[in-house]
């Protein structure tokens, strides 16, 4: 069955249809928000023909079509024929992966529909509802009551559709979704990646209550320079509103600001502010008021840029002790979701030394972001514009905006995010470039307080011994970010010792990815490949080029926390079906480089 999937994620059904509304403009703040959770046990229909989906034809179905399986399944009468039926004995929980919580969804790419009931009794506070998702992967077809609300595409980032008051009803809602985890040529991500598919609806699903008249979204930012904090307020409604008001109890704030339109400026003076740092993660909760819609956050307030040849965070040099995370936990081979998941990921950081986590190849869920703010790790986020996509494609590029404009549109007031990443080992050709040169261009005007880059490749299995990072994206990013794995794809470990690192950008250059293959308890000397012996040698080597790397080297973020789920690793002994570069092993103990990286870490605290 596998082999017949891939063949499926090469070429795209040219018959399958598009349909489906766009979601709604994105609501954010949505911990604060007056919520009612739709977590929990979902029934579920194995579909890998798309029998609920497509007719004979393979034409998407008419909505009102009774074989569709976003329609009741209760029989009419006993002379109706009903083909499909969701069940008690087939459930899913949401949120999380499908793969492992059955066997016979360990490698399965295709459709899955999920069904669940819910009531809804409208109250007085009742006014407006919407449908949110944290994350669906890939694409997610939502139905309610039959009606189609909308599709959308992307494995990493929240979507929300509004729900008509004339659809809801008070006892029985039936809410279907389609969910679709196929990869296809001109998706983002494509094809060929080198982390597990995971499918399923990943992260948290609820109902948004809102008054006519709201806060959908809201910016509040440190400036460059002084105590002024600037931002807006965006409101979503026909109702007119006179005022916003912001408030910060613990500085003494409390400012009225006029409305104009849909949106509000803000500007405040925090005098006597203590500013974030990761060694302490002030935030303060900041209220925002708009005629009956309150809502609230905690927020830290910091600066961060990249300034001639330093990253300077609160005008201070800043040297990135980082390390790579994917949002899996590797004890159970599952997609990460939970505060408790970010507690154990970002503790092991903690643990290793780090003072910033590179968030690998996508936006991880919103949970990690907000446990980042309060444990004091700056984060680096990307969008998985991964390896070789369609840069040619008007319609790939605009994937891949919509996925970092929901992505900012989500973090943007997380003091933690330092970098957005607008992709990983992309090829040097000009279709490329300005492909990533668009979205660059995308992120600054989404987000201009925040350093824009991407993590560039390098021919690290050079025999020579300069190593120049000259990838024309360089001029577009504010740091110069690569990935080397000189010792492990080309050579030994000990071509470091004669290696050196430049570039003609005159920007701070930092090495975004760097590691070793280990199975962790495989032990040898140290020429031993997969042995830990051979990752700690690798590592050692490693640190004493950093050691000596030019004075515009800022950090690194080593390849990577965990091991974690990769098909492309098909060593039986020594992989099986993992990517096995982690410092921490399936079973969640450190190998021995865990140390070599740590000792470094320690040494380079407080470095300026």
């Amino acid at each position: 069955m596998l082999g017949m999937l891939s063949v499926q994620a090469a070429v795209r059904a040219q018959t399958e249809d598009e349909k489906g509304a766009a979601p709604a403009a994105l609501i954010t703040d949505i911990p604060y928000r007056h919520t009612i959770s739709l977590n929990g046990k979902w029934s579920y229909i194995m579909d890998p023909y798309e029998t609920g989906f497509l007719d004979y034809r393979y034409k998407e179905k008419a909505e009102k079509d009774p074989e569709a399986y976003w329609n009741s399944d209760v029989p009419r009468n006993k002379t109706d024929r009903v083909e499909f039926g969701y069940s008690d004995k087939y459930t899913l929980t949401v949120p999380g992966d499908w793969n492992h919580q059955d066997p016979k969804f360990l490698y399965y790419e295709g459709t899955v529909w999920y069904e669940k009931t819910f009531d809804l009794v409208k109250t007085g506070l009742l006014s407006r509802v919407f449908l949110y998702f944290g994350a669906v992967n890939y694409r997610a077809d939502v139905y309610l009551n039959g009606r189609k609300l909308g599709m959308h595409k992307g494995g990493f980032t929240p979507f929300n559709f509004e729900v008509p008051d004339t659809l809801l009803r008070a006892r029985g809602n039936y809410l279907v979704v389609r969910v679709d985890n196929r990869r296809y040529v001109d998706e983002v991500p494509t094809v060929n990646t080198d982390w597990w598919n995971y499918g399923g609806i990943t992260r948290d699903v609820k109902l948004v209550i809102l008054p006519e008249t709201h806060i959908r979204d809201f910016c509040l930012q440190l400036g460059v320079a002084g105590w002024m904090a600037e931002g807006w307020v965006k409101l979503d409604g026909s109702s007119p509103a006179k005022e916003v008001v912001v408030e910060i109890p613990e500085l003494h704030v409390k400012q009225s600001f006029a409305v104009n339109g849909d949106s509000v400026a803000l500007q405040l003076n925090l005098a006597g502010l203590q500013r974030w740092t990761p060694e302490l993660p002030k935030l303060y909760k900041v209220i925002i008021r708009c005629g009956g819609d309150k809502v609230e956050d905690r927020i830290g307030f910091r600066t961060i840029e990249a300034k001639g040849k330093e990253v300077l965070l609160n005008g201070k040099r800043l040297f990135i002790r980082g390390i790579c995370i994917h949002e899996e936990i590797p004890q159970e081979g599952r997609r990460a979701y939970s505060k408790q998941d970010a507690q154990q990921l970002l503790g092991w950081a903690k643990s290793l030394g780090c003072n910033m986590v590179r968030l690998a190849h996508y936006p991880h869920d919103e949970t990690m972001t907000r446990v980042a703010d309060s444990m004091g790790i700056l984060v680096w986020s990307e969008i998985p514009v991964y390896w070789t996509i369609e840069f040619g494609n008007p319609a790939v590029f605009e994937k891949a905006a919509t996925q970092l404009k929901e992505e900012i549109t989500r973090d943007r007031n997380r003091a933690s995010v330092i970098i957005w990443s607008v992709g990983n080992e992309t090829p040097v050709n000009p279709v490329r470039t300005d492909f990533m040169r668009r979205l660059i261009g995308e992120a600054r005007a989404l987000d201009p307080t925040r350093m824009i880059t991407a993590a560039m490749e390098v021919n690290y299995g050079s025999s020579t011994k300069e190593h120049v990072v000259d990838d024309p994206l360089g001029q577009y990013v504010d740091l110069v970010a690569f990935n080397e794995y000189l010792g492990w794809y080309g050579g030994l470990p000990s071509a470091c010792r004669t290696a050196n690192w430049s570039t003609p950008y005159d920007k701070p250059l930092f090495i975004s990815e760097t590691g070793a293959e280990a199975l962790g308890g495989y032990h040898g000397d140290p020429l031993t490949r997969w042995s830990e012996e051979y990752q700690a040698w690798y590592y050692r080597e490693q640190v004493a080029m950093m050691r000596r790397m030019p004075d515009n080297f800022v950090g690194l973020s080593p390849w990577v926390l965990a091991d974690f789920r990769s098909p492309k690793r098909n060593n039986p002994r020594f992989q099986g079906g993992w990517n096995n570069k982690g410092l921490i092993d399936h079973q969640g103990k450190p190998k021995k480089a865990f140390e070599v990286l740590r000792r470094y870490y320690e040494e380079m605290k407080g470095k300026k």
